[in-house]
């Protein structure tokens, strides 16, 4: 034992460590001024291509470049659908951009849109929005149109171009009164009149107006008048008129903010019965053409046959 309380034995396992770490480092020392082998060679080269992490990092670890090269998440949805005359947002994400741009490319005719968050058409309507926090970049089209519809590139300004296409669909929502184009009712019934609005994307209308012959329908105009909306992916709009008459026979609307309008032509009736009038109309209506035809001149022989048969007289 020594003064240090180490057995000799100790102190030469020390000095083989010390010993074998000093011949490594000068080892390294040796091959890194002396150039190295082809395979260090290449592994330095690398790591200059990655802002030389070697210099800082004397413990030496190898890293795939690749790993550092621009590309786009694919999680981003390819396909967008978009209301008529709404905005339409189109994204793209992109990781690693470094000093590369981004570009929005219309893919039907090849016209470059914006650059960067530069609107590079004289179409006002298309801008770019940048969102570091998330690496996504925006393409927005406003007041968007059914000619809009079709595929968008998002390419990156990479040797070769990097692209990622996303296809734009543009619907137009509709509105439908259920139980048209005519409705009948009794006179002092309740008119129970349902509209729906049918939307793509999730959207409902911000209100829905009904009319009687293009004039807004007023509560206070008279008693017992309703309109109950329900919102979600189908909106339903009832409205309710109690104890009609034949004032409110006509032409009814249903005018959402967002989709087009829907009509349905409402008669009261007085002690008639709808079916009897409904099958009258009907079959008066699909009568053929030339059973009409031949009606007309049947009609117009027996004229022509009692006015001969009068003047021999």
């Amino acid at each position: 034992m020594n003064e240090l309380g180490l057995k000799p034995v100790y102190w030469i396992y020390t000095f083989v460590c010390l010993f074998n770490f000093l011949d490594l480092s000068l080892g390294s020392f040796r091959q890194q001024n002396s150039g190295g082998s082809s395979k260090e060679k290449n592994h330095r080269g690398n790591y200059n291509n990655l802002h030389d992490i070697t210099t800082t990092n004397p413990f030496h670890f190898y890293t795939n470049p690749k790993w550092y090269e621009s590309y786009f998440d694919p999680i981003i949805p390819r396909n967008v659908t978009a209301l008529v005359g709404k905005s339409a947002y189109l994204s793209c994400r992109v990781k690693n951009l470094g000093n590369k741009t981004i570009s929005w490319i219309r893919h039907r005719d090849l016209h470059i849109l914006t650059v960067g968050t530069y609107t590079y058409t004289t179409d006002q309507r298309f801008t770019t929005t940048h969102h570091k926090e998330t690496d996504e970049w925006t393409l927005q089209i406003k007041f968007a149109q059914k000619r809009d519809a079709g595929l968008y590139d998002c390419q990156i300004s990479t040797q070769p171009v990097k692209s990622y296409s996303v296809r734009l669909n543009l619907v137009t929502p509709t509105a439908t009164i259920l139980g048209g184009p005519d409705f009948y009712v009794q006179k002092g019934s309740t008119i129970n009149l349902t509209c729906t609005i049918r939307l793509a994307p999730d959207e409902s209308p911000a209100f829905i107006f009904w009319y009687h012959e293009d004039e807004v329908i007023n509560y206070d105009s008279r008693g017992g008048i309703s309109i109950e909306t329900r919102k979600g992916d189908i909106t339903t709009s009832h409205l309710l008129i109690q104890n009609a008459d034949e004032t409110n026979s006509g032409k009814y609307s249903c005018s959402p903010s967002n989709a087009i309008v829907a009509s349905i032509r409402v008669h009261v009736l007085n002690g008639e019965h709808p079916e009897a009038m409904h099958s009258k109309c009907t079959s008066l209506t699909k009568q053929p053409k030339s059973y009409v035809k031949s009606s007309m001149l049947l009609t117009l022989l027996f004229v022509l046959l009692s006015t001969t048969k009068s003047l021999n007289l």
